[in-house]
């Protein structure tokens, strides 16, 4: 990283008076302080305007001492960032990296201790952290709180899910912030283990918007070795105080000096767009520590998942959800996992120009894996009997498709660590790079929450572990990625938030859910939302059910564009492709990685357009989606290479669709275009409308 030293200052102890942090643009001005009692506080304005109030900072400690107050300072050290790097995989070719950082050094003369505030000042929001520099009078230590502040100016509309210590698997709720009320939001959601909530803890990122037309995202970047920061809100003075994850003990971290925290971010601009743009949250995390990332690569995935969801298939072998009658075990014909099976998706795959195939239900210990807090529940090596992983194998390297292993932990954590370097070594030896984790149910070691230090502690080893084996990781129901895979690419894509298997069996996602996420979950890394499905009504698979996906067909052609993901699945089952040919076309020519994006528009909760362009060619991809209304719109194709010719294929909402009374009713046209050109859109509500870009033969 080039940094330019620009001034290190000693100062007296005493405490100083106010100063400032700039952004390169100077839109953006951080202040710092002192106040009498030597409580450290921080404010932030964007363009003259105050956007974060007087907030205070600080850490208190359980042995019962404070590093909260009663500070001087000692120095400061400023310095200005400057570099461009290049992601292994992205939504552009290279990222810049600008801005000026600020190193405040604080000291209590009462314990002659230290903490250092790092601050920085983008031209889309700052961020700061707290550092804890080897000292004589602190070393280990655990952090009872962290008393981080924001705040707000005004009563802003936000976007919210509950501070849920298990599941970020909720639908957002869109209140002001006064009106943030946990006890109020509808708990028959489908999510089957929910953690500790409070009335008016929240989880991060929110995303807010002032009546004066500010954007607003409160986040942390670079988790590492700490609990995850929800957010706990005062109503009545509108201030979020971070809200440590806590392990069994109660206690929130075990750190010993030196050592830091991780990254506070606030995002700010009066232009949508430019949270979605943003690549704070990146440049805030360490440059990749895998120096050989050649065998890191983009993926679209078909898979034995939907039919398990929607009640065609088994995750178990018997169906019976019972292991009393494990050695006993008789199929039903129903297991969804079998080589038979998994040899129809290799072919599908083959056929329509997929890398991978998912196979969920391969393993043993499927008949008691959920909700009895079993800790030998899995081994990850040992098949079904139906399952014959050499044949499966053999079958899949014949025709080129890459197997992606499965291993479901149902939360026992102790167990998968165990067994993890033998679960990868049969990876390994069946020639699968690339897994997918899952941690459904409540935690084991017992008392541990999803998002407490422990658990960040072991995400993160999987992942060092995989690296070193060179295997990807999409984790699900993980805590949410904070910018780590720039550290570790291998970290190919997460879940942790509600995605598409919630409209199978629950009430689902409301239209507005993918116009949220975006502003929200995907600030901090691609999501494995698993869209693209066609067989919208489950109705299809059973007369009695009345559940269904919130959107139409072409909306989820455009998820490929709007959610981010180097990891792409064509969710829906074979057959349901194989009856729409003409729009499964897009998500056989979409990309999976990208060498630039133009965020269109956007309005958090209403309607996202992106175009993007496929790396290493010259094709874009455009995505539009629109909520529960219909909307109107023209995009400009100005971000096409002036003086050529594509062609544009248009994969739209039919006059008559809408995404509860006539989902599947879609049209496609083409037509040829240039820079020059404008192309008008109509989404139905719940809508969307996917557009591919090639250039003209």
């Amino acid at each position: 990283m080039k940094r330019v030293l620009m001034l290190i200052m000693a100062l007296a102890a005493t405490n100083m008076n106010a100063q400032s942090l700039v952004s390169p643009s100077g839109n953006i001005v951080l202040n710092f302080s002192l106040d009498a009692s030597g409580k450290p506080f921080y404010s932030v304005d964007y363009k003259g305007n105050n956007v974060v109030e007087k907030s205070y900072l600080g850490i208190d400690l359980k042995d019962g001492s404070s590093l909260s107050s009663g500070f001087t300072m000692e120095s400061e050290v400023r310095s200005v960032i400057d570099e461009k790097w290049k992601p292994v995989l992205g939504e552009v070719a290279e990222i810049t990296h600008r801005g000026n950082e600020w190193l405040v050094s604080l000291v209590q003369p009462t314990s002659q201790r230290i903490l250092n505030i790092r601050f920085r000042a983008y031209d889309d929001g700052v961020a700061f952290r707290y550092e804890f520099p080897r000292q004589k009078n602190l070393n280990y230590f655990i952090v009872k709180s962290e008393n981080s502040t924001f705040r707000m100016t005004a009563d802003h509309k936000s976007f919210w899910i509950p501070g849920d210590f298990d599941s970020q698997e909720y639908a957002y709720n869109e209140t002001r912030l006064s009106k943030i009320d946990v006890e109020k939001v509808d708990m028959n959601n489908g999510i089957g283990f929910k953690g500790p909530m409070t009335k008016t803890r929240v989880q991060s990122p929110i995303m807010m918007k002032s009546d004066s037309g500010l954007y607003i995202a409160v986040f942390e970047a670079a988790v590492l070795n700490y609990p995850v920061m929800h957010l706990a809100l005062d109503p009545k003075t509108l201030t979020f105080t971070s809200a440590l994850v806590p392990n069994a003990l109660g206690d929130m971290a075990y750190l010993q000096a030196p050592c830091n925290t991780p990254w506070r971010t606030i995002m700010v601009s009066d232009d949508a767009r430019d949270i979605l743009a943003s690549k704070m949250i990146l440049n805030l995390n360490e440059p990749s520590k895998i120096t050989d990332t050649e065998w890191i690569k983009p993926m679209k995935y078909v898979g034995i998942w939907w039919e398990m969801h929607v009640g065609k298939a088994t995750w178990d072998y018997a169906g019976s959800q019972n292991a009393q009658n494990t050695g006993e075990l008789k199929p039903t014909g129903k297991h969804g996992a079998t080589t038979e099976n998994t040899k129809k998706y290799v072919d599908f795959a083959a056929k329509h120009g997929f890398d991978g195939v998912l196979i969920e239900g391969w393993n043993t210990g499927w008949e008691d894996w959920f909700g009895n807090w079993k800790e030998e529940v899995f081994d990850f090596v040992t098949p079904y009997p139906d399952f014959d992983v050499e044949e499966v194998t053999r079958y899949a390297a014949s025709k080129n498709i890459k197997l992606i292993m499965h291993h479901e932990t149902s939360g026992s954590v102790t167990n998968y660590e165990r067994r993890l370097d033998r679960a990868f070594s049969f990876m390994k030896k069946y020639g699968y790079d690339a897994v997918k984790t899952g941690y459904v149910g409540r935690i084991i070691p017992r008392g541990e929450w999803h998002d407490g230090q422990w658990m960040v502690n072991h995400y993160h080893h999987v992942v060092e572990r995989a690296a070193e084996q060179k295997i990807m990781v999409n984790s699900h129901e993980s805590s949410r990625p904070t910018g780590v895979h720039r550290t570790w690419p291998n970290y190919i894509a997460a879940e942790a938030a509600r995605g598409n298997e919630f409209n199978a069996w629950s009430v689902g996602n409301p239209p507005m859910h993918e116009t949220i996420l975006p502003f929200t979950r995907l600030l901090g890394g691609p999501m494995d939302y698993t869209p693209g499905i066609f067989e919208i009504k489950m109705s299809a698979y059973d007369p009695g059910k009345k559940e269904q996906v919130h959107t139409t067909l072409a909306k989820q052609l455009a998820l490929y564009v709007t959610m981010y993901s180097p990891l792409q699945m064509a969710a829906d089952l074979p057959e349901n492709y194989e009856k729409h040919p003409d729009a499964f076309q897009f998500i056989k020519d979409v990309a999976a990685d990208w060498s630039d994006t133009k965020i269109l528009e956007a309005e958090p909760g209403d309607f996202i357009t992106i175009a993007r362009k496929a790396k290493g060619k010259e094709s874009w991809f455009v995505g539009s989606i629109t909520d529960e209304n219909m909307r109107k719109t023209t995009i400009s194709l100005n971000f096409l290479t002036p003086g050529k010719k594509y062609v544009a294929t248009l994969y739209e909402d039919a006059p008559d669709a809408h995404w509860q009374h006539n989902p599947k009713a879609y049209k496609i046209k083409t037509v040829t275009v240039t820079s020059k050109s404008s192309l008008p859109l109509k989404l139905a509500a719940g809508g969307g409308c996917a557009i591919s870009i090639i250039p003209a033969k």
